[in-house]
C-alpha cells in the first residue's frame, strides 16, 4: 500500500496559507495606521508639530536603510548565502535600532510637549508610539529569524520565517514614508 501526502501537509500549501494570513493582518494593521494619518490631519490642519527636522531626517534615513539591507538579507537567503543573509539582517536589526533610541530616547524627549499637551502632543506621540511599537516588534522578529538562521532552520528553498519578516519590515518602513512628512514636513509649525 501507497503511502499518499495530503496535499495540506506541503510546505507550498502552508506557504501559501502563511501568505495569506500574514496579508490578512497586513490590511488591517494598515487601516489603523490610515485611520492615525487622517486624524493628524483633521486635528491638525495646515499645521504641524515643532519637531528636530535633523532627527526626523536621520531617523528616517536609519529606517530606509534598513529596509534596503533586509531586502539584501531576503534575496541572500533565496540565494543560500547564509552569511551574507545574517550579516544583512544584523545591519537592519542595528538600523531599527537605532531608529527606535532616535524616537524614543531622543525625540521623545527633546520635543516642546508632552503626550497630554493638546491635540499635538496626542498626535505625535500616538502616531510614533504605535509605530515605535511596530518597529520594536520587528526587531524582536528579526532577532529571532536571525536566531533561527543561526540554528540551520531556514534553506534556500524553505525560508518562509525570512519572507514574513521582510514583508513586515517594509510594510512598517512604507508607514514611516507617509508618517515622517506628515508629522515633519507638512503645514506650518503648531
Amino acid at each position: 500500500m501507497a503511502h499518499t501526502t495530503d496535499v495540506r501537509d506541503t510546505y507550498a500549501h502552508k506557504l501559501g496559507n502563511n501568505r495569506w494570513g500574514l496579508w490578512l493582518f497586513i490590511i488591517s494593521d494598515a487601516a489603523v495606521f490610515i485611520g492615525l494619518f487622517i486624524t493628524r490631519f483633521i486635528l491638525l490642519p495646515g499645521q504641524r508639530p515643532e519637531l528636530d527636522q535633523t532627527i526626523g531626517l536621520i531617523v528616517t534615513v536609519m529606517l530606509l536603510a534598513s529596509s534596503f539591507f533586509m531586502y539584501r538579507a531576503e534575496v541572500h537567503m533565496r540565494h543560500g548565502n547564509l552569511k551574507a543573509f545574517q550579516r544583512s539582517i544584523l545591519t537592519t536589526l542595528i538600523l531599527g535600532v537605532i531608529f527606535l533610541l532616535g524616537v524614543v530616547a531622543v525625540e521623545w524627549q527633546i520635543a516642546h510637549f508632552g503626550p497630554a499637551d493638546g491635540q499635538e502632543g496626542a498626535i505625535f506621540y500616538v502616531m510614533t508610539g504605535f509605530h515605535a511599537f511596530h518597529v520594536l516588534t520587528g526587531v524582536v522578529l528579526l532577532y529571532w529569524v536571525y536566531n533561527n538562521s543561526k540554528r540551520g532552520v531556514y534553506t534556500k528553498e524553505q525560508h518562509w520565517g525570512v519572507e514574513a519578516a521582510a514583508v513586515y519590515w517594509h510594510f512598517i518602513d512604507v508607514v514611516w514614508i507617509f508618517f515622517y512628512p506628515a508629522l515633519y514636513l507638512i503645514g506650518t509649525v503648531a
